[in-house]
């Protein structure tokens, strides 16, 4: 575990420091433009072109070396601070800056994700891919608690310039941290006298999974339970500013306890090293959350939003850590840049539509519906209340039922629960 700590600790530092300029950076913007839909589309050019460079970055990943494409991706986004910086100093730096940044990192922030993925099976022994893997849950959640702390504290100290300069320097470290490690490649067939087309090894992704059950059942799960999810995300800051009549300090006061549960759960994970059987860790997972984010649905005040959202956060290291294990073991290293981002494609999509539709869902149907004398206020009124908010808390419940019934619904599934039997292609492939 040695080489993957290191790496581990470099991406830790970086993502805090890339947390606090994007902290830094929404202020910035929000002091310029006072638009919510402007902060959204920063958000929006990030995720937009992750989806077209999913589709080759699997086969980039398999065919170059993964170390360098991990500091091709720090590299691209320091370059984009450094960027910023400058058109700053110079006071030219405006909003549509930011769009075109942010989607620039956001396609390189991709083929750095597959290419970290995707060389963990040769760096972390097999035994400890799900500690591996909660640990990487941790760089998110630790980072989502510390950054707005230390950026919020540091703007109107050292402002937007310190900030990047802060930024910048983590970027070093998690440089410095590639640069001092090994990180071997998987073995490639020499005697291929037919090699394959960028689309032909795009397509082989999809046919690894389909031709294999127990992956293509997983894959169809994990695709239900995100849709589900989704459309919950999507209604949860405005559910929540609805109920409170935009309240931000309860808004951040429930993130931050979303931050702290994510991270209890990847430490706990970390120390123990998670189930045998790694499906359980998955499907209880599932279950657990939907518990915990049905309980959120139904308060209407801090004292249940935050314990819920805690033990809702603290079981996705669980179910992500389980669930990246098994696609570690059963997927052979040389294939599995294509492969991950087969699925990372495949639920980039799900969580994109129900993204539009929950939208839609809440603003003309379920609102309106919970509005007094709405057709559903007189059977869910009582529940939930009536007014702004109550709609979007009921379908937000529903989205959540939905993840608990796929959790169970999982264990009924015998394809799923033979997705680990057998000897893995991670084993015959390892090098």
């Amino acid at each position: 575990m040695r080489t993957f700590t290191i790496i581990w600790l470099g991406q830790l530092v970086s993502t805090i420091g890339s947390y606090m300029s994007e902290f830094a950076l929404s202020i910035w913007a929000w002091q310029l433009t006072q638009s919510a839909t402007a902060l959204a589309l920063v958000a929006l050019f990030s995720q937009l072109p992750r989806i077209p460079m999913t589709l080759f970055a699997g086969a980039i990943a398999d065919r170059f070396n993964r170390k360098r494409l991990m500091m091709l991706g720090d590299a691209i986004a320091a370059i984009s601070t450094l960027a910023i910086l400058s058109l700053y100093f110079t006071d030219n730096l405006q909003i549509w800056h930011l769009y075109l940044i942010s989607a620039i990192k956001g396609g390189f922030e991709q083929l750095q994700w597959l290419a970290y993925e995707t060389s963990l099976t040769m760096i972390v022994p097999q035994r400890h891919y799900t500690r591996a893997s909660s640990m990487g849950s941790m760089v998110h959640y630790g980072s989502s608690i510390l950054s707005p702390a230390l950026a919020g504290s540091l703007y109107p100290v050292i402002g937007l310039v310190g900030i990047l300069l802060v930024d910048l320097a983590t970027f070093v470290c998690a440089i410095a941290s590639l640069v001092s490690v090994r990180i071997p490649q998987p073995s490639k067939p020499t005697d291929n006298p037919n090699p394959e087309t960028i689309w032909q090894e795009i397509a082989s992704g999809y046919h690894y999974i389909l031709i294999r059950p127990g992956l293509c059942a997983l894959l169809t799960v994990t695709a239900l339970f995100w849709f589900a999810h989704d459309i919950g995300a999507a209604l949860y800051d405005p559910m929540i500013l609805a109920r409170t009549g935009g309240d931000a300090l309860v808004l951040g006061t429930v993130g931050a306890a979303a931050g702290v549960g994510g991270v209890a759960g990847a430490l706990i994970l970390s120390a123990w090293g998670g189930f045998k059987r790694r499906l359980d860790g998955v499907l209880l997972g599932f279950i657990g959350a939907g518990l915990s984010k049905t309980a959120f649905g139904f308060g209407q005040t801090l004292k249940v939003w935050i314990p819920a959202q805690f033990c809702s956060s603290s079981n996705f290291p669980l179910l992500g850590s389980h669930q990246t294990a098994i696609w570690l073991a059963q997927v052979a290293p040389a294939m599995q840049g294509r492969v991950f981002a087969a699925k990372s494609l495949v639920l980039q999509v799900v969580s994109a539509i129900a993204a539009l539709i929950a939208g839609p869902l809440a603003d003309r149907i379920f609102e309106p519906a919970m509005m007094s004398g709405g057709v559903l206020a007189p059977f869910f009124g009582g529940i939930f209340g009536t007014g702004r908010g109550a709609g979007m808390a009921l379908l937000y419940v529903i989205s959540s039922v939905s993840l608990l019934l796929v959790g169970v619904g999982g264990y009924a599934l015998p394809v799923l629960r033979g997705v680990e039997e057998g000897v893995t292609d991670s084993d015959a492939f390892n090098v």
